[in-house]
């Protein structure tokens, strides 16, 4: 009914970009948040970052200056550009939707799949 799909994960070298998209889709009234997380092998699933419906954004402090969040409300479509990327980014990253469906009056926490990013050094 709802699923979020993230696509933009890869191989890429330290310093280099990646951006990664993420899309909601089906019966979605409004979305209160979109955000990213990752987790690396060994670790807890951390947050990265997350944006509002306000527009209100939230960055991990491993990330700040170094990463970007957006957002296309139209697409229902969240964004995260990843510039400087280092080896210790390397994880699998979820995208994380907190939203409405038409019959539901309370958000509900939806996860993608994951795409995995590897920085090599």
């Amino acid at each position: 009914q709802v699923q979020l799909v993230e696509s933009g994960g890869g191989l890429v070298q330290a310093g280099g970009s990646l951006r990664l998209s993420c899309a909601a889709s089906g019966s979605i009234f409004s979305i209160n948040a979109m955000g990213w997380y990752r987790q690396a092998p060994g670790k807890q699933r951390e947050l990265v970052a997350v944006i509002t419906n306000g527009g209100r954004i939230n960055y991990a402090d491993s990330v700040k200056g170094r990463f970007t969040i957006s957002r296309d409300n139209a697409k229902k479509t969240v964004y995260l550009q990843m510039n400087s990327l280092k080896p210790e980014d390397t994880a699998v990253y979820y995208c994380n939707a907190n939203l409405q469906e038409y019959s539901i009056i309370s958000g509900i926490d939806y996860w993608g799949k994951g795409t995995l990013v590897t920085v090599s050094s």
